[in-house]
């Protein structure tokens, strides 16, 4: 079974879920494409648990590195810096979740949707705890990071000087000195 849910995440994220049928996972595990529909009744549950072991690896990642801190800065900055690592780190797990959109397929999107919720859990706890004035948009705030963070795939240079250590401290910088009044316009 981790075979068959590797091959269907390497596929969903290089081709995308739309281009990807269930005969291509079956023959790039080497199983006759009935013998699939016996592990998985249909593409969206594929899809669905590809999505619940991405989101359950993101959890474990995330979970850790913020158990281990106080601050709630610091916090932030490490959660930030386990979700760059898991996103930079060429999982197809991630990048299914970062892809493959809960619109895109309808006859799933509400599950999809909870799974996305339910690792974004950790970000709104974080972020609640953050010392911001009254008023701030806590929300706006964590889907500004958890976007920015997400695109790093498509923006990051392994071989540049920032790697997510660095990148995570600068995020939670800038967000810092926003709050503290100190960044300009």
């Amino acid at each position: 079974m981790p075979e068959l849910l590797n091959a269907a995440a390497r596929l969903f994220a290089s081709r995308g879920y739309a281009a990807t049928s269930m005969r291509d996972i079956a023959v790039e595990v080497d199983m006759k494409p009935g013998s699939l529909y016996y592990h998985f009744p249909s593409k969206e549950e594929l899809l669905l648990a590809v999505y619940q072991a991405g989101v359950r690896a993101l959890e474990e990642a995330t979970a850790e590195a913020v158990a281990k801190e106080t601050d709630p800065w610091v916090r932030l900055e490490v959660l930030c810096r386990a979700h760059l690592e898991a996103v930079l780190r060429d999982s197809d797990y991630a990048q299914v979740l970062i892809r493959v959109l809960p619109d895109d397929i309808p006859q799933a999107a509400d599950r999809l949707r909870e799974l996305r919720e339910s690792y974004e859990q950790v970000f709104r706890h974080v972020v609640a705890q953050l010392p911001l004035p009254a008023g701030t948009d806590r929300r706006a705030l964590r889907l500004m990071l958890i976007g920015s963070l997400n695109w790093a795939t498509l923006w990051f240079n392994p071989d540049g000087r920032d790697s997510p250590r660095v990148l995570a401290r600068k995020f939670v910088g800038l967000v810092k000195e926003m709050q503290d009044g100190r960044t300009s316009t």
